[in-house]
């Protein structure tokens, strides 16, 4: 009987990618569960498996409590301590009284308990290497294959037992997505819950665009170029600001890649995403006149109080300052932090 325990520890660890110890826990949990049912009463059991050699021993367990503590309803998980000094003389409140009893056999164990309880555990443990593997890797890139889509939530498969859910808000307007395509994104959040550990990804964010630069511009993975800044409307159009750590470098430039293959390539990533790269300065109004790039800046007029700027351009212009819809304004306030209120040179 204990090589049988042994065989099923090492055939459950070996199918299910789980530590041995949680198969064992199982198990006695497993054996203790079938005790208490050949029992009359609520009695507590501890079965305890020798790791080595599979051989096991079951005790009932009494908890050692004060007189005023005492609970009918489990009255045989507990003893006064004047009962217990009949088994162990020096007992106080708080010790654990054992008394051996006879092992239940493992091969009558009802089936379908020893099932339940040992799927319960290695699903647990499943989760917990979940949590465990993804929980440092919140802020980074993950990527998996799309397993179904519902209603617009992509479900994806990271693999290791790992899903993560990508709703409709994260997804990318009108972004045609499969089962069996595979799909990167942003880990924002990794969180447990009743159901099994549930992780977020976003292919909106801002900081997926950050990220994608990073692995795609090795200069900014290396850190000798900063994204500080970026403002997207996902899937359409999107600006970043860039600034050098090393003067020999053009950040612009180098993110740009040669004749646009760096920034294509991130593009390819994001539904064909249109990306600005605007350099960085720590000057505002300059800041906000490479940001209204493609438009040409005439003149600013800032307003520190209300954190806002009048950016005057050519009639010619003001169409393309704005944006479709507001767009381009509207990225360009967004990545520099200011509201921006655009005007021909005739209103300013």
């Amino acid at each position: 009987m204990s090589k049988e325990i042994l065989m099923v520890v090492d055939a459950v660890s070996n199918e299910k990618g789980v530590e041995k110890e949680i198969i064992f826990q199982a198990m006695e949990a497993a054996l203790a569960t079938a005790t208490k049912k050949r029992h009359e009463g609520n009695i507590d059991v501890r079965v305890d498996i020798d790791r080595e050699s599979g051989e096991y021993e079951t005790f009932q367990r009494w908890t050692v409590i004060a007189d005023e503590d005492f609970d009918v309803e489990i009255a045989n998980q507990i003893l006064t301590v004047d009962e217990a000094k009949e088994s162990k003389a020096d007992a106080e409140v708080g010790d654990i009284i054992e008394e051996q009893l006879e092992n239940e056999a493992f091969g009558r164990i009802a089936a379908q308990t020893a099932k339940q309880v040992i799927m319960q555990k290695v699903r647990e443990a499943e989760r917990a290497q979940v949590v465990e593997a993804y929980e440092n890797r919140v802020g980074e890139l993950v990527n998996g294959i799309v397993k179904r889509v519902e209603r617009g939530n992509v479900i994806l498969d990271l693999g290791n037992n790992a899903e993560a859910l990508i709703s409709r808000e994260d997804m990318i307007p009108r972004e045609p997505v499969r089962s069996g395509d595979r799909l990167r994104g942003y880990l924002y959040e990794v969180r447990s819950e009743p159901r099994g550990p549930q992780l977020f990804i976003s292919r909106v964010c801002p900081e997926f665009l950050i990220e994608l630069f990073k692995l795609e511009v090795p200069e900014v993975g290396d850190q000798l170029i900063d994204i500080l800044s970026a403002a997207r409307d996902p899937g359409l159009r999107a600006k970043i600001a860039v600034r050098s750590n090393d003067q020999r470098i053009d950040p612009v430039g180098a993110c740009v890649g040669m004749r646009g293959s760096r920034v294509q390539a991130v593009s390819g990533e994001i539904a064909g995403e249109r990306v600005d790269i605007i350099l960085w300065d720590d000057n505002p109004a300059q800041y906000v006149i490479n940001a209204m790039s493609p438009a040409e800046v005439q003149s600013i007029v800032i307003d520190e109080d209300s954190h806002s700027m009048d950016v005057a351009v050519d009639e010619e212009q003001l169409s393309q300052a704005i944006g479709r819809g507001g767009q381009n304004v509207r990225l360009a306030s967004e990545l520099t932090g200011w509201e921006l209120n655009v005007m021909n040179e005739a209103q300013a």
